[in-house]
């Protein structure tokens, strides 16, 4: 909290590197339900705690610096978790979707492969270029090659 706190106070003088530095806690803070109750409620906590701790030192000028910029981060919660949520939602469910078409084409083609090699088998009744019996047959280049080119066939 006081990193974020402390990296906020440093920002403060550059408006660019502020808005920055408070999107980037927003979408870190993503998971919490972030309202403006809350936000009142966390703000005038941590002004009652500086106020404590500080006492006279803190002035009324440092007190209305505080609220204004933990009004600011608390809204840019709200506006980041309420705009870029959803976005959010439908870039991983764009990518659980890709990654499943993915996965059902490689068992396609897991599938394919399987099936021509059982096609081979009995495309060739008396056993030649049966995998597994030396001195017969093809050697395996030219069997791997033979299945390239059968599933080149089938595309």
């Amino acid at each position: 909290f006081m990193n974020g706190l402390n990296a906020i106070i440093s920002a403060a003088a550059n408006p660019a590197a502020l808005k920055v530095q408070v999107e980037t806690l927003g979408f870190q803070h993503l998971d919490l339900e972030v309202t403006v109750p809350r936000v009142v409620i966390f703000r005038d906590a941590i002004i009652d705690l500086f106020d404590m701790e500080m006492g006279a030192r803190f002035t009324s000028k440092a007190k209305m610096g505080f609220l204004c910029v933990l009004n600011y981060v608390g809204g840019a919660y709200i506006f980041i978790r309420r705009e870029y949520a959803v976005r959010i939602k439908i870039i991983n469910s764009s990518w659980k979707t890709a990654n499943n078409k993915v996965a059902d084409f490689m068992d396609a083609e897991a599938e394919e492969a399987a099936e021509g090699e059982g096609e081979e088998g009995s495309k060739n009744p008396a056993g030649e270029g049966e995998e597994g019996k030396e001195g017969e047959g093809k050697d395996a280049d030219a069997a791997a090659k033979d299945v390239f080119i059968d599933q080149e066939r089938k595309l």
